[in-house]
């Protein structure tokens, strides 16, 4: 099986250029610009909190989508091959903050040390947090973010967390709350693990679900019941324990000023379907590594703002990938990177202004 290539735009180490650029997060947005700036000779240095790099590639999507394999090979490539130099298990963050994901933290760094240490900084962190439901029952044992649901898995899968820290699915009942592609890597992961029953659940219908009506429908023929049109109105419990959830029907409205479609709920049209687990998958968050005073401005849904040639609002702070594009597809946030390390060279050799 051959590796990803992310130093594919050279065939060996070239000279130093006596320049280091840390990167913070190892996903494919960190891993692509790895590998470019290590084509130009730069010094990389990759800061990541999980025993290994690959970020949600490897401790979140399933395998069938991303071998683990090849983004095992893709990365010792970076190592043995271009030099890059990979810090796992360290979480950079200025000031201190909980974030999902954080089972394999060994040690902090502050993000200034980096910003201070380094002619050049890429923040490439992705969204570690997850939108939990406002509903009743939220807080019971057996409702999961769908990350950390993924994450537990797959970190078991992988050989870095024990299969007892992980919920035991063979055989019990599964509700996801979503329709996009962290909501069907959740019922899929379920089913692949035994589930005697997987539903999934959405607001609207399967012609608006983000994952689309080809990934819904390839879960319906492997088994997964497709409760469209539907949102959970609470969570029902017995000893602490989810025990089932109270669904109520919707209709969608008139497309508002944007085109959309708003879920309204349908009064007297509650329904329970009793379930053991609830795997709430509706978003997360980008996760930058620092809160505030650090001079790096953000929007209002937390994503870094940068300019045309990927640069913060603090210079030489560069960012790339979700924490800057929100939740996307593996395929942009390894481009972004690309672009991003693209960016930093030239700001590196005096051709950005």
């Amino acid at each position: 099986m051959n590796g990803i290539n992310f130093a594919f735009h050279c065939l060996e180490r070239p000279e130093p250029s006596g320049k280091r650029v840390a990167i913070i997060g190892s996903g494919p947005a960190g891993l692509s610009a790895a590998g470019y700036l290590a084509c130009r000779g730069h010094e990389v240095h990759v800061y990541d909190k999980l025993p290994e790099p690959g970020g949600l590639m490897l401790f979140a999507i399933p395998e069938f989508r991303i071998p683990v394999e090849r983004v095992r090979l893709g990365y010792r490539d970076l190592m043995e091959r271009m030099g890059v130099k990979f810090h796992t298990g360290v979480k950079v963050i200025s000031g201190e903050r909980k974030d999902e994901g954080d089972e394999f933290v060994e040690k902090t760094v502050d993000f200034e040390e980096l910003v201070r240490d380094f002619d050049a900084v890429l923040i490439a962190t992705g969204t570690w947090k997850s939108w939990l439901a406002n509903i009743p029952g939220i807080e019971l044992d057996g409702v999961f973010k769908a990350l950390e649901y993924l994450f537990k898995i797959k970190s078991a899968k992988l050989g870095h967390m024990d299969w007892s820290k992980v919920p035991e699915i063979k055989g019990k009942r599964v509700m996801v709350v979503g329709a996009g592609h962290t909501a069907c890597d959740a019922a899929l992961e379920s089913l692949l693990l035994g589930a005697e029953e997987v539903y999934m659940s959405y607001r609207r219908t399967i012609r608006e679900a983000p994952a689309g009506s080809y990934e819904i429908n390839l879960l319906r023929e492997k088994g997964v019941e497709w409760l469209e049109l539907t949102m959970p109105k609470r969570i029902i419990g017995e000893k602490g324990r989810v025990k089932g959830v109270e669904l109520v029907r919707t209709k969608l409205s008139e497309p508002d000023e944007t085109g959309r479609r708003k879920p309204v709920p349908i009064e007297g049209s509650e329904f329970t379907v009793e379930v053991d687990y609830v795997v709430c998958a509706m978003g997360q968050i980008p996760t930058p590594p620092f809160g505030e005073n650090v001079g790096i401005a953000t929007d209002r849904k937390g994503r870094i703002v940068v300019d045309s040639q990927h640069m913060t609002s603090r210079e030489g702070v560069f960012a790339a990938g979700d924490v800057v594009l929100g939740p996307s597809l593996v395929g942009r946030a390894t481009r972004d990177g690309l672009y991003a390390a693209r960016d930093i060279h030239l700001w590196l050799t005096g051709v950005r202004a």
